[in-house]
Protein backbone atom coordinates (compact mmCIF):
# COMPACT_ATOMS: atom_id res chain seq x y z
CA UNK A 1 0.00 0.00 0.00
CA UNK A 2 3.03 2.32 0.20
CA UNK A 3 2.69 3.28 -3.47
CA UNK A 4 -0.95 4.15 -2.95
CA UNK A 5 -0.02 6.30 0.05
CA UNK A 6 2.58 8.19 -1.96
CA UNK A 7 0.07 8.60 -4.79
CA UNK A 8 -2.44 10.10 -2.35
CA UNK A 9 -0.07 12.53 -0.58
CA UNK A 10 -0.32 15.33 -3.16
CA UNK A 11 -4.07 14.85 -3.51
CA UNK A 12 -4.47 15.09 0.26
CA UNK A 13 -2.58 18.40 0.25
CA UNK A 14 -4.90 19.78 -2.44
CA UNK A 15 -7.99 18.70 -0.51
CA UNK A 16 -6.67 20.41 2.63
CA UNK A 17 -6.37 23.64 0.65
CA UNK A 18 -9.93 23.26 -0.66
CA UNK A 19 -11.45 22.43 2.73
CA UNK A 20 -12.31 26.06 3.69
CA UNK A 21 -14.06 26.57 0.34
CA UNK A 22 -16.07 23.36 0.66
CA UNK A 23 -17.04 24.16 4.25
CA UNK A 24 -18.02 27.73 3.39
CA UNK A 25 -20.45 26.56 0.69
CA UNK A 26 -21.87 23.42 2.36
CA UNK A 27 -24.97 25.11 3.79
CA UNK A 28 -25.59 26.87 0.49
CA UNK A 29 -25.54 23.52 -1.31
CA UNK A 30 -28.09 22.15 1.16
CA UNK A 31 -30.39 25.14 0.64
CA UNK A 32 -30.26 25.22 -3.17
CA UNK A 33 -30.15 21.41 -3.48
CA UNK A 34 -27.06 21.33 -5.67
CA UNK A 35 -23.37 22.04 -5.33
CA UNK A 36 -21.97 25.56 -5.59
CA UNK A 37 -20.26 26.25 -8.92
CA UNK A 38 -17.32 27.70 -7.01
CA UNK A 39 -16.75 24.39 -5.21
CA UNK A 40 -17.05 22.31 -8.37
CA UNK A 41 -14.74 24.65 -10.29
CA UNK A 42 -12.18 24.61 -7.49
CA UNK A 43 -12.15 20.80 -7.42
CA UNK A 44 -11.81 20.72 -11.21
CA UNK A 45 -8.86 23.13 -11.24
CA UNK A 46 -7.20 21.10 -8.47
CA UNK A 47 -7.47 18.02 -10.68
CA UNK A 48 -9.68 16.07 -8.29
CA UNK A 49 -12.17 15.03 -10.97
CA UNK A 50 -9.23 13.63 -12.95
CA UNK A 51 -8.04 11.10 -10.39
CA UNK A 52 -9.17 8.24 -12.67
CA UNK A 53 -8.42 9.98 -15.99
CA UNK A 54 -5.58 8.47 -18.09
CA UNK A 55 -2.09 9.86 -17.50
CA UNK A 56 -1.86 10.40 -21.24
CA UNK A 57 -4.60 13.03 -20.83
CA UNK A 58 -3.06 14.67 -17.78
CA UNK A 59 -4.95 12.63 -15.20
CA UNK A 60 -3.66 10.59 -12.26
CA UNK A 61 -4.89 7.17 -13.51
CA UNK A 62 -4.90 6.28 -9.84
CA UNK A 63 -5.22 2.90 -8.15
CA UNK A 64 -8.74 2.23 -6.78
CA UNK A 65 -7.50 2.66 -3.20
CA UNK A 66 -6.32 6.19 -4.02
CA UNK A 67 -9.66 6.96 -5.68
CA UNK A 68 -11.55 5.77 -2.59
CA UNK A 69 -9.32 7.76 -0.24
CA UNK A 70 -9.76 10.91 -2.34
CA UNK A 71 -13.54 10.66 -2.28
CA UNK A 72 -13.45 9.75 1.40
CA UNK A 73 -11.42 12.84 2.33
CA UNK A 74 -13.83 15.20 0.56
CA UNK A 75 -16.91 13.37 1.88
CA UNK A 76 -15.58 13.80 5.41
CA UNK A 77 -15.78 17.56 4.84
CA UNK A 78 -19.23 17.47 3.19
CA UNK A 79 -21.07 14.36 2.07
CA UNK A 80 -22.85 15.88 -0.94
CA UNK A 81 -19.61 17.38 -2.26
CA UNK A 82 -17.94 13.99 -1.93
CA UNK A 83 -20.82 12.35 -3.77
CA UNK A 84 -20.56 14.81 -6.66
CA UNK A 85 -16.81 14.29 -6.83
CA UNK A 86 -17.33 10.52 -6.89
CA UNK A 87 -19.69 10.77 -9.87
CA UNK A 88 -17.27 13.04 -11.70
CA UNK A 89 -14.29 10.78 -11.03
CA UNK A 90 -16.18 7.73 -12.29
CA UNK A 91 -17.61 9.38 -15.39
CA UNK A 92 -14.51 11.26 -16.47
CA UNK A 93 -12.35 8.21 -15.80
CA UNK A 94 -14.55 5.85 -17.80
CA UNK A 95 -14.85 8.25 -20.73
CA UNK A 96 -11.14 9.03 -20.72
CA UNK A 97 -10.46 5.36 -21.31
CA UNK A 98 -13.31 4.82 -23.77
CA UNK A 99 -13.63 7.68 -26.24
CA UNK A 100 -11.05 8.02 -29.00
CA UNK A 101 -8.07 10.30 -28.42
CA UNK A 102 -9.29 12.74 -31.05
CA UNK A 103 -12.32 13.37 -28.81
CA UNK A 104 -10.72 13.17 -25.36
CA UNK A 105 -7.78 15.44 -26.17
CA UNK A 106 -10.20 18.22 -27.08
CA UNK A 107 -12.48 17.59 -24.11
CA UNK A 108 -9.84 17.24 -21.42
CA UNK A 109 -7.91 20.29 -22.61
CA UNK A 110 -10.43 22.32 -20.59
CA UNK A 111 -9.08 22.43 -17.00
CA UNK A 112 -12.58 23.22 -15.68
CA UNK A 113 -14.19 20.21 -17.36
CA UNK A 114 -16.86 18.40 -15.32
CA UNK A 115 -18.98 15.60 -16.78
CA UNK A 116 -22.05 14.22 -14.99
CA UNK A 117 -23.41 10.84 -15.94
CA UNK A 118 -25.51 7.80 -15.20
CA UNK A 119 -25.16 4.24 -16.47
CA UNK A 120 -28.86 3.42 -16.48
CA UNK A 121 -30.54 2.41 -19.79
CA UNK A 122 -33.61 4.63 -19.57
CA UNK A 123 -33.16 6.40 -22.90
CA UNK A 124 -34.04 5.56 -26.47
CA UNK A 125 -31.32 5.71 -29.12
CA UNK A 126 -32.35 5.66 -32.78
CA UNK A 127 -29.52 5.19 -35.32
CA UNK A 128 -29.30 7.81 -38.06
CA UNK A 129 -26.69 9.04 -40.49
CA UNK A 130 -23.54 9.92 -38.57
CA UNK A 131 -24.89 9.12 -35.13
CA UNK A 132 -28.03 8.63 -33.03
CA UNK A 133 -31.16 10.54 -32.03
CA UNK A 134 -31.40 10.38 -28.25
CA UNK A 135 -34.51 10.81 -26.09
CA UNK A 136 -35.19 9.90 -22.48
CA UNK A 137 -35.40 10.90 -18.85
CA UNK A 138 -32.87 9.85 -16.23
CA UNK A 139 -33.16 10.28 -12.44
CA UNK A 140 -30.30 10.93 -10.02
CA UNK A 141 -28.15 13.05 -12.35
CA UNK A 142 -25.85 14.12 -9.52
CA UNK A 143 -23.70 17.17 -10.20
CA UNK A 144 -25.36 18.07 -13.49
CA UNK A 145 -25.76 21.73 -12.47
CA UNK A 146 -21.96 22.06 -12.42
CA UNK A 147 -21.20 20.01 -15.54
CA UNK A 148 -20.61 20.95 -19.16
CA UNK A 149 -21.81 17.56 -20.44
CA UNK A 150 -24.27 14.86 -19.45
CA UNK A 151 -23.43 11.22 -20.28
CA UNK A 152 -26.33 8.75 -20.21
CA UNK A 153 -27.26 5.25 -21.33
CA UNK A 154 -30.00 4.25 -23.76
CA UNK A 155 -31.38 1.13 -25.43
CA UNK A 156 -30.79 1.14 -29.19
CA UNK A 157 -34.00 0.94 -31.22
CA UNK A 158 -34.41 -0.22 -34.79
CA UNK A 159 -37.64 -0.21 -36.80
CA UNK A 160 -39.51 0.87 -33.68
CA UNK A 161 -38.31 -2.08 -31.59
CA UNK A 162 -35.60 -2.46 -28.96
CA UNK A 163 -32.55 -3.97 -30.63
CA UNK A 164 -31.45 -7.30 -29.21
CA UNK A 165 -28.66 -9.74 -30.02
CA UNK A 166 -27.20 -12.91 -28.49
CA UNK A 167 -25.95 -10.88 -25.49
CA UNK A 168 -29.28 -9.22 -24.79
CA UNK A 169 -30.51 -5.70 -25.40
CA UNK A 170 -28.02 -3.42 -27.15
CA UNK A 171 -27.09 -0.40 -25.04
CA UNK A 172 -25.16 2.70 -25.95
CA UNK A 173 -24.14 5.82 -24.07
CA UNK A 174 -24.27 9.35 -25.40
CA UNK A 175 -22.66 12.59 -24.27
CA UNK A 176 -24.84 15.67 -24.64
CA UNK A 177 -23.89 19.31 -23.88
CA UNK A 178 -25.87 20.62 -20.90
CA UNK A 179 -27.29 23.35 -23.12
CA UNK A 180 -29.29 20.61 -24.88
CA UNK A 181 -30.75 18.97 -21.77
CA UNK A 182 -33.53 19.93 -19.39
CA UNK A 183 -32.88 19.69 -15.65
CA UNK A 184 -36.11 18.83 -13.85
CA UNK A 185 -36.58 20.05 -10.27
CA UNK A 186 -37.12 16.63 -8.67
CA UNK A 187 -34.47 16.42 -5.90
CA UNK A 188 -36.66 17.22 -2.87
CA UNK A 189 -35.04 14.94 -0.31
CA UNK A 190 -33.50 14.71 3.14
CA UNK A 191 -30.17 12.89 2.63
CA UNK A 192 -27.39 14.14 0.31
CA UNK A 193 -29.60 17.14 -0.31
CA UNK A 194 -26.75 19.21 -1.70
CA UNK A 195 -25.80 16.70 -4.40
CA UNK A 196 -28.22 18.10 -7.00
CA UNK A 197 -29.35 14.62 -8.07
CA UNK A 198 -32.28 15.92 -10.12
CA UNK A 199 -33.83 14.26 -13.17
CA UNK A 200 -32.53 15.11 -16.64
CA UNK A 201 -34.62 15.02 -19.81
CA UNK A 202 -33.23 14.80 -23.35
CA UNK A 203 -35.64 15.19 -26.25
CA UNK A 204 -34.64 14.01 -29.74
CA UNK A 205 -31.07 15.31 -29.62
CA UNK A 206 -28.60 14.27 -32.31
CA UNK A 207 -25.33 12.83 -30.97
CA UNK A 208 -22.49 12.15 -33.41
CA UNK A 209 -20.88 8.70 -33.39
CA UNK A 210 -17.67 10.03 -31.90
CA UNK A 211 -19.60 10.92 -28.74
CA UNK A 212 -21.27 7.51 -28.49
CA UNK A 213 -19.81 4.75 -26.31
CA UNK A 214 -20.65 1.14 -25.45
CA UNK A 215 -18.67 0.59 -22.27
CA UNK A 216 -20.06 -2.89 -21.63
CA UNK A 217 -19.02 -4.15 -25.08
CA UNK A 218 -16.09 -2.21 -26.46
CA UNK A 219 -12.40 -2.64 -25.70
CA UNK A 220 -10.94 0.39 -23.89
CA UNK A 221 -8.66 2.60 -25.96
CA UNK A 222 -6.34 3.03 -22.98
CA UNK A 223 -4.11 0.07 -22.03
CA UNK A 224 -3.85 0.76 -18.29
CA UNK A 225 -5.02 -1.72 -15.65
CA UNK A 226 -7.67 0.72 -14.41
CA UNK A 227 -9.53 0.64 -17.73
CA UNK A 228 -9.62 -3.15 -17.79
CA UNK A 229 -11.32 -3.45 -14.40
CA UNK A 230 -14.90 -4.79 -14.55
CA UNK A 231 -17.23 -1.83 -15.03
CA UNK A 232 -19.55 -2.75 -12.16
CA UNK A 233 -16.65 -3.17 -9.75
CA UNK A 234 -15.55 0.36 -10.64
CA UNK A 235 -19.06 1.65 -10.03
CA UNK A 236 -19.16 -0.05 -6.61
CA UNK A 237 -15.87 0.73 -4.93
CA UNK A 238 -16.02 4.52 -5.14
CA UNK A 239 -19.38 4.63 -3.36
CA UNK A 240 -17.47 3.27 -0.37
CA UNK A 241 -15.43 6.47 -0.11
CA UNK A 242 -18.58 8.55 0.36
CA UNK A 243 -19.94 6.23 3.05
CA UNK A 244 -16.74 5.91 5.07
CA UNK A 245 -15.98 9.61 4.70
CA UNK A 246 -19.38 10.55 6.15
CA UNK A 247 -18.93 8.00 8.94
CA UNK A 248 -15.47 9.37 9.73
CA UNK A 249 -17.00 12.85 9.98
CA UNK A 250 -19.64 11.47 12.35
CA UNK A 251 -16.95 9.99 14.60
CA UNK A 252 -15.19 13.35 14.78
CA UNK A 253 -18.49 15.15 15.37
CA UNK A 254 -19.33 12.78 18.22
CA UNK A 255 -15.91 13.22 19.83
CA UNK A 256 -16.39 16.99 19.74
CA UNK A 257 -19.91 16.72 21.17
CA UNK A 258 -18.92 14.31 23.93
CA UNK A 259 -16.32 16.77 25.23
CA UNK A 260 -18.84 19.62 25.35
CA UNK A 261 -22.19 18.12 26.30
CA UNK A 262 -23.46 17.29 29.76
CA UNK A 263 -26.46 14.98 29.38
CA UNK A 264 -29.63 16.07 31.14
CA UNK A 265 -29.63 15.11 34.79
CA UNK A 266 -25.87 14.57 34.87
CA UNK A 267 -22.95 16.64 36.07
CA UNK A 268 -20.51 14.66 33.92
CA UNK A 269 -19.64 15.13 30.28
CA UNK A 270 -21.05 12.72 27.71
CA UNK A 271 -17.61 11.21 27.16
CA UNK A 272 -17.65 9.84 30.72
CA UNK A 273 -20.61 7.60 29.95
CA UNK A 274 -19.90 3.97 29.17
CA UNK A 275 -22.38 3.89 26.29
CA UNK A 276 -20.61 6.85 24.63
CA UNK A 277 -17.24 5.17 24.99
CA UNK A 278 -18.57 1.93 23.57
CA UNK A 279 -20.29 3.68 20.66
CA UNK A 280 -17.22 5.55 19.45
CA UNK A 281 -15.00 2.48 19.81
CA UNK A 282 -17.43 0.28 17.89
CA UNK A 283 -17.86 2.89 15.18
CA UNK A 284 -14.09 3.11 14.75
CA UNK A 285 -13.83 -0.69 14.50
CA UNK A 286 -16.66 -1.00 12.00
CA UNK A 287 -15.27 1.64 9.65
CA UNK A 288 -11.68 0.50 9.93
CA UNK A 289 -12.55 -3.14 9.28
CA UNK A 290 -14.93 -2.45 6.40
CA UNK A 291 -12.50 -0.07 4.74
CA UNK A 292 -9.60 -2.51 4.98
CA UNK A 293 -11.66 -5.33 3.47
CA UNK A 294 -12.55 -3.15 0.48
CA UNK A 295 -8.90 -2.17 -0.01
CA UNK A 296 -7.94 -5.85 0.11
CA UNK A 297 -10.54 -7.06 -2.39
CA UNK A 298 -10.08 -4.27 -4.95
CA UNK A 299 -6.30 -4.61 -4.73
CA UNK A 300 -6.59 -8.34 -5.37
CA UNK A 301 -8.77 -7.62 -8.41
CA UNK A 302 -6.28 -5.01 -9.63
CA UNK A 303 -3.30 -7.37 -9.22
CA UNK A 304 -5.05 -10.14 -11.15
CA UNK A 305 -5.74 -7.88 -14.12
CA UNK A 306 -2.33 -6.22 -13.98
CA UNK A 307 -0.77 -9.67 -14.22
CA UNK A 308 -2.72 -10.30 -17.43
CA UNK A 309 -5.23 -12.73 -15.92
CA UNK A 310 -9.00 -12.65 -16.16
CA UNK A 311 -10.79 -12.02 -12.85
CA UNK A 312 -13.05 -14.80 -11.66
CA UNK A 313 -16.72 -14.45 -10.90
CA UNK A 314 -15.83 -15.09 -7.27
CA UNK A 315 -13.40 -12.16 -7.21
CA UNK A 316 -16.00 -9.81 -8.67
CA UNK A 317 -18.61 -11.10 -6.23
CA UNK A 318 -16.28 -10.54 -3.27
CA UNK A 319 -15.58 -6.98 -4.38
CA UNK A 320 -19.32 -6.40 -4.48
CA UNK A 321 -19.71 -7.97 -1.03
CA UNK A 322 -16.98 -5.81 0.49
CA UNK A 323 -18.37 -2.61 -1.02
CA UNK A 324 -22.01 -3.17 -0.06
CA UNK A 325 -20.82 -4.36 3.35
CA UNK A 326 -18.82 -1.18 3.87
CA UNK A 327 -21.83 1.00 3.04
CA UNK A 328 -23.91 -0.99 5.52
CA UNK A 329 -21.25 -0.81 8.26
CA UNK A 330 -20.98 2.95 7.76
CA UNK A 331 -24.70 3.27 8.40
CA UNK A 332 -24.44 1.11 11.53
CA UNK A 333 -21.51 3.17 12.82
CA UNK A 334 -23.32 6.49 12.39
CA UNK A 335 -26.50 5.06 13.91
CA UNK A 336 -24.56 4.05 17.05
CA UNK A 337 -23.12 7.53 17.43
CA UNK A 338 -26.42 9.22 16.69
CA UNK A 339 -28.13 7.13 19.36
CA UNK A 340 -25.42 7.66 21.96
CA UNK A 341 -25.46 11.43 21.34
CA UNK A 342 -28.97 11.76 22.72
CA UNK A 343 -31.77 14.09 21.67
CA UNK A 344 -29.45 16.91 20.64
CA UNK A 345 -28.42 14.92 17.53
CA UNK A 346 -31.95 15.27 16.17
CA UNK A 347 -31.71 19.06 15.77
CA UNK A 348 -30.95 20.50 12.34
CA UNK A 349 -28.11 22.45 13.95
CA UNK A 350 -26.32 19.19 14.81
CA UNK A 351 -23.75 18.00 12.26
CA UNK A 352 -24.61 14.44 13.32
CA UNK A 353 -28.13 14.99 12.00
CA UNK A 354 -26.78 15.66 8.51
CA UNK A 355 -24.34 12.75 8.69
CA UNK A 356 -27.13 10.38 9.65
CA UNK A 357 -29.43 11.27 6.78
CA UNK A 358 -26.58 11.47 4.26
CA UNK A 359 -25.02 8.08 5.00
CA UNK A 360 -28.37 6.33 4.68
CA UNK A 361 -28.66 7.46 1.06
CA UNK A 362 -25.33 5.94 0.04
CA UNK A 363 -26.50 2.48 1.06
CA UNK A 364 -29.61 2.90 -1.09
CA UNK A 365 -27.56 3.11 -4.30
CA UNK A 366 -27.91 -0.04 -6.42
CA UNK A 367 -24.14 -0.55 -6.61
CA UNK A 368 -23.74 -0.93 -2.84
CA UNK A 369 -27.23 -2.06 -1.94
CA UNK A 370 -27.45 -5.12 0.35
CA UNK A 371 -29.92 -6.68 -2.10
CA UNK A 372 -27.11 -8.57 -3.87
CA UNK A 373 -25.70 -10.28 -0.77
CA UNK A 374 -27.58 -13.48 -1.56
CA UNK A 375 -26.16 -13.43 -5.09
CA UNK A 376 -22.67 -13.41 -3.59
CA UNK A 377 -23.70 -16.31 -1.41
CA UNK A 378 -24.83 -18.28 -4.45
CA UNK A 379 -21.43 -17.76 -6.08
CA UNK A 380 -19.62 -18.88 -2.93
CA UNK A 381 -21.78 -22.02 -2.92
CA UNK A 382 -20.86 -22.82 -6.51
CA UNK A 383 -24.09 -21.59 -8.08
CA UNK A 384 -24.92 -18.98 -10.72
CA UNK A 385 -25.15 -15.45 -9.36
CA UNK A 386 -28.38 -14.67 -11.23
CA UNK A 387 -27.39 -11.00 -11.42
CA UNK A 388 -25.92 -8.76 -14.12
CA UNK A 389 -23.28 -7.39 -11.71
CA UNK A 390 -20.96 -10.41 -11.65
Amino acid sequence: MSTNSEEFDEIERQIAELKPIIEAHADEAERQRHLSNEVARSMALAGLYRVAVPRSLGGAEAHPVTQIRTIEAVSEIHGSTGWNLMIGIETMGILGGTFTRSVTEKLYANPELVIAGTLNPLGKAIPCEGGYRISGQWPFASGVHNAQYFWSQSIVHQDGERLKDERGFVFCESMVPVAQIEILDTWHVSGLRGSGSHDVRVQDVFVANEYISQVQRQIPVEPGTLYRLPIYSRLAYNKVGVATGIARAAINQFIQLSGDKKPRGSSNLLRNRVDAQRAVAEAERLIGSARSYVFETVSDLWDTIENGDKPTVRQKAIVQLSCSGAANEAVKAVEMLYSAAGASANFLSSPLERSMRDVLVVRQHIMVSPQYTEAVGRVLLGMESETFLF
